[in-house]
């Protein structure tokens, strides 16, 4: 068995043995500052729907909801702290302050649509909704941005793995390159953490000389 196919087995396994509430919570954090992404979580639920063991309405309403509590818990922690606090907790849970800052840049720069548009973006998904907050966008505003967003972004990624589970068989005799290629991702995505967390540790103590 290739990693491929037993990472697949075993995520949508606990999935179905956890029900929505896993896809609810994933999506509650993918949607705050914490290093989950969508693109791990969806399209596994899509395999499930294509096994008949949960429904692509569902997939969809419970992922949004997620999503849109994720966020409204990022706006107002935006809202109502301050910068520097953000800044000081935030490297607790991974939060890069670079990365902040230029997605608070971003929104500054194309305003209230960028709501919508983060959601097809890595990392800026995930922290958009601070600078939504520092900046006290309008709640109905936030909130229709967010849903139409999240729902055509988790739709997207729910229909992906339903349709590679419909086809398996055949995504499987291409297997050592699909894992060639998870591996790859896998192996980036250690990387990036890594390097943000060295970057991190030498401006902190650079800042403490």
């Amino acid at each position: 068995m290739g990693i491929t196919e037993f990472l697949a087995q075993y995520i949508t396994r606990f999935m179905e043995t956890t029900g929505y509430i896993t896809v609810l919570v994933t999506m509650t954090m993918e949607s705050m500052v914490f290093p989950v992404p969508s693109e791990a979580v969806m399209p596994f639920a899509g395999f499930l729907v294509a096994e008949g063991k949960f429904t692509l309405l569902l997939v969809v309403l419970i992922s949004t909801a997620g999503s849109l509590i994720g966020s409204l818990i990022s706006y107002y922690i935006g809202y109502f702290c301050e910068k520097a606090v953000i800044h000081e907790y935030g490297k607790y849970v991974l939060l890069d302050k670079e990365e902040l800052d230029a997605t608070e840049g971003f929104f500054k720069r194309y305003g209230d649509v960028t709501i919508f548009v983060s959601r097809f973006i890595p990392v800026v998904r995930h922290l958009i909704s601070l600078p939504a907050g520092f900046a006290r966008m309008n709640i109905y505003k936030f909130c229709f941005f967010t849903v139409i967003g999240a729902a055509s972004w988790n739709t997207i990624l729910a229909l992906t793995g339903f349709y590679l589970k419909s086809n398996w068989e055949a995504v499987m005799r291409y297997s050592k390159y699909v894992d060639a290629v998870v591996l790859l991702i896998l192996a980036s995505l250690v990387g990036y953490l890594a390097y943000n967390h060295i970057v991190r540790h030498l401006k902190r103590n650079k800042r403490g000389k």
